[in-house]
């Protein structure tokens, strides 16, 4: 932490000037008043930007700071090695400092919190704003719900934990025949669920994740180059590879990216459990869905014609999961015929390479694009998973084989996560500037 010399004038515009001489870099800035004591505390991917905002006077006519920020009288920052350990180290000087204008994220129980489940065989990982008393180890409060949902993205590709819902015992042989789902495929997840990684490994995994979270990455990253040494020596080379790679996932967490890219917009707030139960009900599926992808057709210049395949895992976005294709077989504007083509390519290469399918197929259209898709299955000798089309006009869906539309409620959580997805495709195929600059992105 830069420290401020003892005889160095407190005030507003002491701490606006000093706040220039921070760097450029991820971390968390504390503002103090004129005794010296923390009344707020923030996290930053570029200290000196988003700090010096509070000295704009943008800050003095805003609602949420307007009130107090004539109190900053110093200000002094931590350094962070990337945003996720920003974002982790923020939670933990709010909740043990207790700043007055970080109050309302002291009190509100309905903030975020990084929950383990520590009583389970094999633990979860999950976002909750209902956090359990017993049986569980809490992080937070967290100011962002979409930051923390980023942030566990970034975390489960080093340390794989899970975060479905499945009640996964290693007494129980049938998991040895479960079908794991896309995180497995992706190498996200180590699959306990088909008993891929044993219970004593697993929760290694696990003790690891919250040795990070507490704020010893240094120490994480020490045990693991030794873990490393061992395997080696032991000639254990594979093990020796897997630890090397996650030693420098680690250390380029700085690489990630922004966090509130991985997740969803808190524009509105959509449950993903209670989205994805009211598909459950009113698809009449016999589980309750994870995997849903969602297909949209945009036509660019030229008569040009591409489609966005978009991916949610458990109702949340999942972006390593979204796919771009260059429509290549269809003359002009067909709708139709784009998307029998882009179901053919994704859903042949998936059975072609034994990859899981998604639990809910949505096509952005009416009957005639569900047609379409379902046309595709049929002539590529495909069994299908569950697949719908959502028609914007009047919000409808549309099932194979039923000829009425499904109506739900405008406020309804599955109708929400639904259109959620729909929207998603919709803005991703959009990006066609993107799409003519980087052909690369395209699927061939």
């Amino acid at each position: 932490m830069t420290d401020s010399s003892a005889d160095s004038p407190l005030g507003f515009d002491q701490a606006a000037a000093k706040v220039k001489t921070f760097p450029q870099s991820p971390g968390v800035y504390l503002m103090k008043d004129d005794a010296g004591r923390v009344i707020y505390v923030g996290k930053a991917k570029n200290l000196r930007s988003r700090a010096g905002s509070y000295f704009l006077k943008a800050a003095a006519e805003d609602a949420r700071t307007a009130s107090w920020i004539g109190e900053i009288a110093d200000i002094d920052y931590m350094d962070c090695d990337s945003e996720v350990d920003a974002l982790l180290m923020e939670s933990r000087l709010i909740k043990d400092i207790q700043p007055k204008h970080n109050k309302e994220l002291k009190d509100d129980k309905t903030f975020p919190y990084l929950m383990i489940t520590t009583r389970e065989e094999f633990p979860r990982v999950e976002v909750t704003r209902e956090p359990k008393e017993k049986g569980v180890k809490l992080y937070g409060p967290f100011a962002s719900a979409g930051a923390l949902r980023g942030a566990i993205q970034v975390l489960q590709r080093i340390f794989k934990f899970r975060t479905c819902s499945l009640d996964i015992s290693e007494s129980d042989e049938r998991w040895k025949w479960f079908r794991p789902c896309l995180l497995a495929s992706i190498n996200q997840c180590t699959a306990p669920c088909n008993f891929r990684i044993g219970k004593d490994e697993y929760r290694r995994d696990i003790k690891r994740l919250q040795t990070f979270l507490e704020g010893g990455k240094r120490k994480l990253i020490k045990e693991m180059r030794d873990e490393m040494t061992a395997a080696s020596k032991a000639l254990d080379f594979e093990r020796a590879a897997i630890v090397r790679d996650e030693i420098q996932m680690l250390e380029r967490l700085e690489e990630r990216g922004e966090l509130d890219t991985h997740a969803q917009p808190e524009v509105f707030y959509i449950d993903p459990k209670k989205g994805l139960a009211g598909l459950r009900k009113v698809l009449s599926l016999n589980e309750t869905p994870r995997v849903i992808e969602g297909v949209d057709i945009a036509h660019l210049g030229g008569g040009q014609t591409v489609a966005s395949l978009v991916q949610f895992i458990d109702g949340l976005p999942f972006k390593p999961g979204y796919r771009r294709f260059k429509i290549n077989d269809v003359d002009g504007i067909d709708d139709y015929r784009s998307i029998y083509e882009v179901v053919s390519r994704r859903f042949r290469r998936l059975s072609d390479d034994s990859d899981a399918f998604p639990d809910i197929l949505l096509i952005d259209g009416g009957k005639g694009q569900l047609s379409a898709a379902m046309a595709a299955f049929r002539d590529q000798d495909i069994t299908p998973p569950t697949v719908i089309s959502l028609a914007k006009r009047d919000e409808e869906i549309f099932r194979p084989g039923e000829s009425e539309p499904l109506r739900l409620s405008k406020n309804s959580f599955a109708l929400r996560l639904l259109q959620y997805v729909r929207d998603e495709s919709h803005r991703f195929a959009q990006h066609y500037h993107h799409i003519l600059r980087n052909k690369s992105t395209f699927d061939r």
